[in-house]
């Protein structure tokens, strides 16, 4: 289905236009009736003399409600631009004019109104002078049809070209990325919340499951209309009527985006090529502006990239930070104006834009590439950030369609050119600084603890701030390719081992010989430990290493003496099913200190449980 949008100066008969063409007032407002004058959207639909059904969107004409008009005109596939004969050409249909061009709305028909009421030489002045403004613009070579909306005359005739001008216009293409802009939002006595808007991409389904942006409400299509014919599904391009379940009018405004769950992130900075209008005045850095896309409106300030100012007729790259957030893709067009002029317009380039140094080459070399690359340019830049991006986020910030997404990250990875983490995609750039900063890491670990057998992979993960889930998968490759060894909670280099120097070594030996000597009553840790000059750091390191068991605080056995007491505890319980603290007491000539210290350090190694003053096998 198309989308017809009206644009026109005030008073040009534009709502009454539509009125004589569809049988609908697009005027709902009880002020915009008794004013005669349009303040705020219109809507209504016809069925052209072809069968093809269309919606039509009325847009204020008046200066001070131009906000209302670009958040009507955003979805529209062809513009009725309306000049009356008895003004022709004013200020506002300038201005409309230049916005449809920014907003690259490429089809128009341009109705003169108000024919009946001036002489046919007058009508035929108008008409050259119309057709004159037109070729200087880029909807250049529309049709212009003289109509009077209050005798009919040309209204048949308009209605053909309207037709006609449909027949070449392509029809907005699905990909899959479900956006519905919000224009409308009230409530219905006994069906509660409906939002309305031009659904420009994708379906949404009765029943589905949806979500509300900026806000990240969560909601279910209870019902669908188009035209007020209850509908099971929308597709792009058509004027759709939701009802919303669990969320009320109060929550949702105009501006926000319906949209599925899951992959559309709203963002409050964008870097984009804007184009100032020749009659506007120069865009200047930091200057104050009011940001207009779909149905959306949002202040903010334009940083200029490349200049001080952007001249009129020139464009540059500039980055937009707004004050309030805004869900959009790459490719959303959009426009710029200060509270009284529309300075000029432009295209998304980078939908979540990092702070750029102003006049770096790189950086617009890098924009350049988002400007005009391939599928598989735009693929590989959006993942050259330090992590990547996930299959929703390359929708996003590439602009491409699902299904180009999947194939190109497939035929990437396979290539070698795209590195698979979890669920996200790494360019080989940043997943080779990635696993440089995993090993920097480890390294400078090593160095300052040459003892411990390497560095907690929750440290690493926390100190790189990653999430459990990334760091998991970075970690699993890295290992995969060599680069690190995981064991268990630790990371080490492959390279990395625990070395005593000569000192300690002979310093251990002593160590170890005095628990050999007594090993099942060893002396106390706390006074081998002082004896032998030793520190937490070789204690540590004889642990991991297995040369030692530490059961508690202050005592620790050979790793040979305790695996000589577990096997003989192992063989009573499984010849007797119990044992007590006085039979291993008893077994080893030791004190009860010490069994009751091997019983407990067996219990939480999950090989024994105690029933009582007994222990059984676990």
């Amino acid at each position: 289905m198309y989308v017809i949008g009206t644009a026109g100066h005030i008073d040009h008969g534009k709502s009454t236009l539509v009125k004589a063409l569809t049988g609908i007032d697009p005027d709902r407002l009880r002020e915009e009736k008794e004013r005669g004058m349009t303040i705020d959207l219109g809507f209504a639909w016809l069925i052209l003399p072809s069968g093809r059904e269309v919606s039509i969107v009325d847009v204020p004409g008046h200066e001070r409600f131009i906000k209302n008009m670009l958040a009507g005109v955003g979805g529209v596939d062809l513009a009725l631009l309306v000049v009356a004969a008895d003004e022709g050409f004013m200020p506002q249909t300038v201005e409309h004019l230049a916005i449809l061009e920014l907003l690259r709305v490429k089809r128009a028909v341009l109705a003169v109104t108000k024919s009946d009421v001036v002489e046919a030489d007058w009508l035929d002045l108008v008409l050259v002078d119309v057709e004159e403004r037109l070729q200087r613009s880029t909807l250049r070579g529309a049709p212009i049809v003289p109509v009077s909306a209050i005798t009919g005359s040309g209204l048949a005739e308009l209605l053909a070209t309207l037709d006609s001008a449909l027949n070449d216009t392509p029809l907005k293409p699905n990909r899959g990325r479900p956006r519905m802009p919000i224009d409308r939002v009230f409530s219905v006595s006994g069906f509660g919340t409906v939002v309305t808007g031009t659904l420009i991409d994708g379906e949404i389904f009765a029943g589905q499951e949806l979500e509300i942006l900026p806000g990240e409400i969560k909601t279910r299509a209870r019902g669908l209309q188009s035209h007020k014919n209850k509908a099971d599904r929308a597709r792009p391009g058509e004027r759709v009527a939701v009802n919303l379940g669990g969320v009320a009018v109060d929550e949702i405004s105009r501006g926000m985006v319906l949209t599925t769950p899951g992959w559309l992130e709203p963002t409050s900075a964008i870097d984009a090529r804007v184009q100032v209008l020749p009659n506007a005045p120069p865009l200047v850095h930091n200057a104050a502006i009011s940001f207009h896309t779909g149905s959306a409106e949002a202040s903010g300030r334009a940083r200029l990239l490349e200049s001080e100012r952007i001249v009129p007729g020139e464009a540059g790259w500039v980055q937009i930070i707004l004050e309030s957030p805004v869900a959009l893709t790459k490719g959303d067009l959009f426009v710029l104006r200060n509270p009284n002029t529309t300075l000029g317009g432009g295209e998304v380039i980078e939908t979540h834009a990092r702070r750029h140094r102003r006049g770096a080459g790189d950086v617009i070399d890098r924009l350049s590439l988002l400007e005009r690359g391939s599928p598989e340019e735009l693929v590989l830049q959006a993942t050259t950030g330090r992590l990547g991006s996930d299959s929703a986020e390359l929708i996003q910030r590439s602009g491409l369609q699902a299904s180009q997404v999947r194939e190109i990250t497939r035929r990437l990875s396979e290539e070698g050119r795209l590195i698979p983490l979890g669920e996200r995609f790494l360019s080989l750039d940043a997943f080779l600084a990635l696993g440089r900063s995993v090993e920097a890491e480890l390294r400078e670990h090593h160095e300052r603890f040459p003892l411990r057998t390497g560095m907690p992979r929750e440290e690493v993960r926390s100190r790189l701030r990653l999430s459990a889930r990334d760091a998991t998968a970075l970690f699993d490759l890295l290992a995969d390719r060599s680069q690190i060894v995981v064991e268990e909670s630790i990371l080490r280099l492959p390279d990395h081992a625990v070395r005593f120097t000569s000192d300690e070594e002979s310093r251990v030996a002593g160590f170890l010989a005095a628990l050999v000597e007594q090993p099942y009553t060893p002396p106390a840790l706390d006074d081998l430990v002082s004896r032998f000059s030793l520190n937490e750091e070789i204690l540590s390191a004889l642990i991991a290493r297995g040369s030692i068991v530490r059961v508690a605080d202050s005592i620790a056995f050979t790793s040979e003496t305790v695996a000589r007491i577990r096997e003989w505890i192992v063989q009573h319980l499984t010849a007797t099913g119990t044992i007590s603290v006085a039979e291993v007491r008893d077994q080893f000539a030791t004190s009860r200190k010490y069994a009751l210290a091997l019983m407990e350090y067996f219990d939480q190694q999950r090989l024994t449980r105690r029933v009582g003053d007994a222990r059984v096998l676990r």
